[in-house]
């Protein structure tokens, strides 16, 4: 064995996801859009919005759930936890996550950091101690903002998530037509890890710039394509994490899937898929 590299399922190379903040009502039309082209998105909440007129109603968040959409976590007041000394930025995500929870009667893992999130620290935050804490709370991912690429990458800090672009960055549509012509499988050997294209902002920007022409675009570039995966924030974390969390054999001729889903993989250009408990020869 030479390369191994993380398939997404059924053995597509890429995949497509959206982060977009601040429930506001807006959101209901950008999750009509993402419907329309069969994509997914994770909506970020503040907790004082939930319940709230003029906000995205619980029974609302509830249907974006079922249409496979996710619904995460953007503080309690919508604070930078780079601004926040630990013990209040632990009160910060807790008290949202309970707010959350307890409205949605579900589980939610998922966070985008508020304001500026943890582009800068003071009152004596740190990184360190905000990845930490998120974890201690059991925060799977917290999205961050501090700037756009082009590389697709699968994150290797789950904590600091950054996003391929915002939607209103002007080269957005040449990015998204390098994406969709990669084959990643055409690749050098060595680079033929699975690319990821996660579009962020907030829905409100395409009515305060009367523009929604735009998602409509975007959408249409992302959408369709037979090698991308269309999956919420926390449905890349879940899959990433089985992948990591296979098994293997000190030969490498075998390996053990503990999670409770099939991962798929290839090795040297060949393609497997290990199933859930099972153990798979190579």
């Amino acid at each position: 064995m030479k390369y191994k590299f993380m398939r997404f399922p059924e053995g597509k190379t890429k995949a497509v996801t959206f982060s977009y903040d601040d429930n506001g009502m807006s959101d209901i039309r950008m999750r009509e859009v993402f419907d329309k082209y069969g994509l997914k998105g994770t909506f970020n909440v503040m907790s004082y919005s939930i319940g709230v007129e003029g906000r995205p109603s619980t029974d609302n968040l509830k249907e974006a759930i079922a249409n496979g959409h996710e619904i995460a976590l953007h503080g309690a007041h919508h604070a930078a936890l780079g601004n926040l000394r630990p013990i209040d930025g632990i009160k910060e995500v807790l008290e949202c996550r309970q707010v959350v929870e307890n409205a949605l009667g579900r589980i939610v893992r998922g966070y985008a950091y508020s304001d500026s999130g943890i582009g800068k620290m003071l009152n004596g935050a740190s990184y360190s101690d905000i990845k930490q804490y998120l974890s201690d709370l059991d925060i799977a991912y917290a999205r961050a903002i501090s700037g756009d690429n082009d590389r697709f990458l699968i994150p290797s800090d789950w904590h600091a998530w950054m996003p391929t672009a915002h939607h209103t960055n002007p080269g957005i549509m040449k990015m998204i037509e390098k994406f969709v012509s990669m084959d990643v499988n055409k690749c050098y050997c060595g680079e033929r890890q699975p690319r990821l294209f996660f579009v962020w902002g907030h829905s409100f920007e395409f009515d305060n710039n009367n523009n929604w022409e735009l998602l409509d675009e975007i959408c249409e570039g992302l959408s369709g394509h037979e090698d991308t995966w269309y999956a919420s924030n926390i449905d890349i974390y879940d899959y990433a994490t089985a992948y990591d969390r296979l098994v293997w054999s000190v030969d490498n001729k075998r390996v053990y899937n503990p999670s409770l889903m099939p991962v798929w993989f290839d090795v040297d250009g060949k393609l497997y898929c290990v199933k859930s408990g099972e153990t798979l020869e190579l």
